[in-house]
Protein backbone atom coordinates (compact mmCIF):
# COMPACT_ATOMS: atom_id res chain seq x y z
CA UNK A 1 0.00 0.00 0.00
CA UNK A 2 1.22 3.50 -0.87
CA UNK A 3 0.47 5.89 2.00
CA UNK A 4 0.98 9.63 2.45
CA UNK A 5 1.20 11.04 5.95
CA UNK A 6 0.88 14.80 6.40
CA UNK A 7 2.48 15.93 9.65
CA UNK A 8 5.63 14.51 11.21
CA UNK A 9 4.86 15.18 14.84
CA UNK A 10 4.84 12.32 17.35
CA UNK A 11 1.71 10.71 15.92
CA UNK A 12 2.77 11.07 12.29
CA UNK A 13 6.27 9.80 12.94
CA UNK A 14 5.00 6.79 14.89
CA UNK A 15 2.42 5.96 12.23
CA UNK A 16 4.97 6.30 9.43
CA UNK A 17 7.41 3.94 11.10
CA UNK A 18 4.77 1.31 11.90
CA UNK A 19 3.54 1.31 8.31
CA UNK A 20 7.10 1.16 6.98
CA UNK A 21 7.96 -1.82 9.20
CA UNK A 22 4.92 -3.65 7.84
CA UNK A 23 6.23 -3.25 4.31
CA UNK A 24 4.17 -0.34 3.04
CA UNK A 25 5.56 2.51 0.94
CA UNK A 26 5.35 5.65 3.03
CA UNK A 27 5.82 9.32 2.16
CA UNK A 28 5.65 11.79 5.02
CA UNK A 29 5.22 15.52 4.45
CA UNK A 30 5.93 18.35 6.87
CA UNK A 31 6.48 22.09 6.68
CA UNK A 32 9.54 21.90 8.94
CA UNK A 33 12.52 19.74 8.08
CA UNK A 34 13.45 19.62 11.78
CA UNK A 35 10.28 17.58 12.49
CA UNK A 36 11.71 14.63 10.58
CA UNK A 37 13.95 14.11 13.59
CA UNK A 38 10.89 12.58 15.23
CA UNK A 39 11.17 9.60 12.88
CA UNK A 40 12.80 6.37 13.99
CA UNK A 41 16.39 6.23 12.68
CA UNK A 42 15.52 3.00 10.83
CA UNK A 43 12.72 4.63 8.82
CA UNK A 44 13.46 4.34 5.09
CA UNK A 45 10.40 5.97 3.59
CA UNK A 46 10.32 9.30 1.75
CA UNK A 47 10.47 12.60 3.64
CA UNK A 48 9.18 15.68 1.82
CA UNK A 49 9.61 19.17 3.22
CA UNK A 50 6.88 21.49 2.07
CA UNK A 51 3.27 22.59 2.33
CA UNK A 52 0.78 19.79 1.62
CA UNK A 53 -1.61 22.45 0.30
CA UNK A 54 0.80 22.95 -2.58
CA UNK A 55 -0.04 20.82 -5.62
CA UNK A 56 3.62 20.23 -6.46
CA UNK A 57 4.33 18.94 -2.94
CA UNK A 58 1.39 16.54 -3.13
CA UNK A 59 2.50 15.28 -6.52
CA UNK A 60 6.04 14.70 -5.24
CA UNK A 61 4.59 12.74 -2.34
CA UNK A 62 2.83 10.42 -4.81
CA UNK A 63 -0.78 11.58 -4.40
CA UNK A 64 -1.73 10.40 -7.90
CA UNK A 65 -0.90 6.77 -7.09
CA UNK A 66 -1.56 6.79 -3.35
CA UNK A 67 -3.85 4.24 -1.71
CA UNK A 68 -4.44 6.33 1.39
CA UNK A 69 -3.65 9.61 3.13
CA UNK A 70 -3.58 10.51 6.81
CA UNK A 71 -3.61 14.19 7.79
CA UNK A 72 -2.31 14.21 11.36
CA UNK A 73 -0.95 17.68 12.11
CA UNK A 74 -2.04 19.57 15.24
CA UNK A 75 -4.07 22.03 13.12
CA UNK A 76 -7.68 21.04 12.58
CA UNK A 77 -8.22 23.50 9.74
CA UNK A 78 -5.06 22.35 7.94
CA UNK A 79 -5.97 18.68 8.28
CA UNK A 80 -9.48 19.34 6.98
CA UNK A 81 -8.31 21.30 3.93
CA UNK A 82 -5.64 18.72 3.03
CA UNK A 83 -8.21 15.94 3.35
CA UNK A 84 -10.64 17.82 1.10
CA UNK A 85 -7.97 18.35 -1.56
CA UNK A 86 -6.98 14.67 -1.48
CA UNK A 87 -10.58 13.53 -1.82
CA UNK A 88 -12.07 16.14 -4.13
CA UNK A 89 -9.11 16.98 -6.38
CA UNK A 90 -7.47 13.57 -6.60
CA UNK A 91 -10.36 11.20 -5.95
CA UNK A 92 -8.67 9.55 -2.98
CA UNK A 93 -11.39 7.88 -0.90
CA UNK A 94 -9.20 6.40 1.84
CA UNK A 95 -8.54 9.59 3.82
CA UNK A 96 -8.08 9.61 7.60
CA UNK A 97 -8.09 12.87 9.54
CA UNK A 98 -6.71 13.54 12.98
CA UNK A 99 -8.83 15.73 15.20
CA UNK A 100 -6.90 17.92 17.65
CA UNK A 101 -9.65 19.97 19.28
CA UNK A 102 -12.78 17.88 20.06
CA UNK A 103 -14.98 20.93 19.42
CA UNK A 104 -14.22 20.47 15.72
CA UNK A 105 -15.55 16.89 15.56
CA UNK A 106 -19.06 17.86 14.32
CA UNK A 107 -17.50 19.72 11.39
CA UNK A 108 -15.36 16.69 10.49
CA UNK A 109 -18.47 14.52 10.59
CA UNK A 110 -20.29 16.99 8.32
CA UNK A 111 -17.61 16.45 5.68
CA UNK A 112 -17.87 12.68 6.14
CA UNK A 113 -14.24 11.97 6.95
CA UNK A 114 -12.98 9.06 9.02
CA UNK A 115 -11.78 10.91 12.09
CA UNK A 116 -9.53 9.96 14.98
CA UNK A 117 -9.59 12.24 18.01
CA UNK A 118 -6.75 11.38 20.37
CA UNK A 119 -8.13 13.79 22.99
CA UNK A 120 -11.65 12.35 22.98
CA UNK A 121 -10.48 8.75 22.75
CA UNK A 122 -7.89 9.24 25.48
CA UNK A 123 -10.38 10.89 27.84
CA UNK A 124 -12.93 8.09 27.34
CA UNK A 125 -10.26 5.42 27.80
CA UNK A 126 -9.04 6.97 31.07
CA UNK A 127 -12.65 7.25 32.23
CA UNK A 128 -13.15 3.54 31.52
CA UNK A 129 -10.05 2.60 33.45
CA UNK A 130 -11.07 4.71 36.42
CA UNK A 131 -14.57 3.25 36.52
CA UNK A 132 -13.98 -0.36 35.58
CA UNK A 133 -10.93 -1.83 37.27
CA UNK A 134 -12.22 -5.39 36.76
CA UNK A 135 -13.36 -4.94 33.16
CA UNK A 136 -10.87 -4.93 30.31
CA UNK A 137 -11.40 -3.07 27.04
CA UNK A 138 -10.73 -5.38 24.09
CA UNK A 139 -11.73 -3.04 21.26
CA UNK A 140 -12.73 0.60 20.97
CA UNK A 141 -14.68 1.87 17.96
CA UNK A 142 -14.72 5.40 16.60
CA UNK A 143 -13.38 7.71 19.29
CA UNK A 144 -14.37 5.44 22.13
CA UNK A 145 -18.14 5.84 21.92
CA UNK A 146 -18.60 2.06 21.60
CA UNK A 147 -16.32 -0.60 23.03
CA UNK A 148 -16.08 -4.35 23.41
CA UNK A 149 -15.37 -5.30 27.02
CA UNK A 150 -14.21 -8.53 28.59
CA UNK A 151 -14.57 -9.82 32.12
CA UNK A 152 -14.58 -13.17 33.91
CA UNK A 153 -17.69 -14.42 35.71
CA UNK A 154 -16.96 -14.70 39.47
CA UNK A 155 -18.41 -17.54 41.60
CA UNK A 156 -21.14 -15.34 43.07
CA UNK A 157 -22.65 -14.77 39.61
CA UNK A 158 -22.55 -18.40 38.46
CA UNK A 159 -25.96 -19.77 37.53
CA UNK A 160 -27.33 -16.40 36.43
CA UNK A 161 -29.06 -15.96 33.09
CA UNK A 162 -27.07 -13.88 30.66
CA UNK A 163 -30.16 -11.76 29.95
CA UNK A 164 -30.28 -10.80 33.64
CA UNK A 165 -26.69 -9.60 33.54
CA UNK A 166 -26.85 -7.81 30.20
CA UNK A 167 -30.07 -5.84 30.44
CA UNK A 168 -29.05 -2.29 29.55
CA UNK A 169 -30.56 -1.08 26.25
CA UNK A 170 -27.13 -0.03 24.96
CA UNK A 171 -25.46 -3.34 25.85
CA UNK A 172 -25.24 -6.36 23.54
CA UNK A 173 -23.58 -9.69 24.43
CA UNK A 174 -20.99 -10.79 21.86
CA UNK A 175 -19.61 -14.15 23.00
CA UNK A 176 -18.80 -16.38 25.94
CA UNK A 177 -15.53 -18.27 26.19
CA UNK A 178 -15.76 -21.40 28.33
CA UNK A 179 -12.87 -23.81 28.86
CA UNK A 180 -10.99 -22.17 26.00
CA UNK A 181 -13.87 -22.48 23.51
CA UNK A 182 -15.74 -19.40 22.32
CA UNK A 183 -19.43 -19.51 21.48
CA UNK A 184 -22.08 -17.05 20.39
CA UNK A 185 -24.47 -16.05 23.13
CA UNK A 186 -28.21 -16.36 23.71
CA UNK A 187 -30.23 -14.49 26.30
CA UNK A 188 -31.22 -17.67 28.13
CA UNK A 189 -27.62 -18.91 28.43
CA UNK A 190 -26.55 -19.72 31.99
CA UNK A 191 -23.13 -18.36 32.93
CA UNK A 192 -20.61 -20.39 34.88
CA UNK A 193 -17.69 -19.49 37.12
CA UNK A 194 -14.69 -18.62 34.99
CA UNK A 195 -16.66 -17.88 31.83
CA UNK A 196 -15.17 -14.97 29.93
CA UNK A 197 -17.96 -12.71 28.71
CA UNK A 198 -17.54 -10.28 25.83
CA UNK A 199 -20.07 -7.45 25.54
CA UNK A 200 -20.46 -4.46 23.26
CA UNK A 201 -21.66 -1.28 24.92
CA UNK A 202 -21.13 2.40 25.63
CA UNK A 203 -19.30 3.85 28.63
CA UNK A 204 -22.69 4.49 30.20
CA UNK A 205 -23.78 0.93 29.45
CA UNK A 206 -20.76 -0.66 31.09
CA UNK A 207 -21.27 1.54 34.15
CA UNK A 208 -24.90 0.39 34.41
CA UNK A 209 -23.80 -3.21 34.03
CA UNK A 210 -21.21 -2.81 36.76
CA UNK A 211 -23.89 -1.47 39.12
CA UNK A 212 -26.12 -4.43 38.24
CA UNK A 213 -23.31 -6.88 38.94
CA UNK A 214 -22.54 -5.20 42.26
CA UNK A 215 -26.20 -5.43 43.25
CA UNK A 216 -26.38 -9.13 42.36
CA UNK A 217 -23.23 -9.82 44.33
CA UNK A 218 -24.70 -8.12 47.35
CA UNK A 219 -28.03 -9.92 47.15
Amino acid sequence: MNVIIVGCGRIGAELAYHLFVKGHKVSIVDLRISNFQNLDPNFRGRTIEGDALNEDVLRRSGIETADGLAAVTNSDTYNLVVANIARDNYGLSNVIVRNYNPQWIPLYETFGFQTVSSSSWGAKRIEELLYHTEVRTVFSAGNGEIGIYEFSIPPELAGQKLSDLVSHTETCPVAITRAGRAMLTEGNAIVQTGDVLLISTTVEGIEEMKKLLDNKRGS
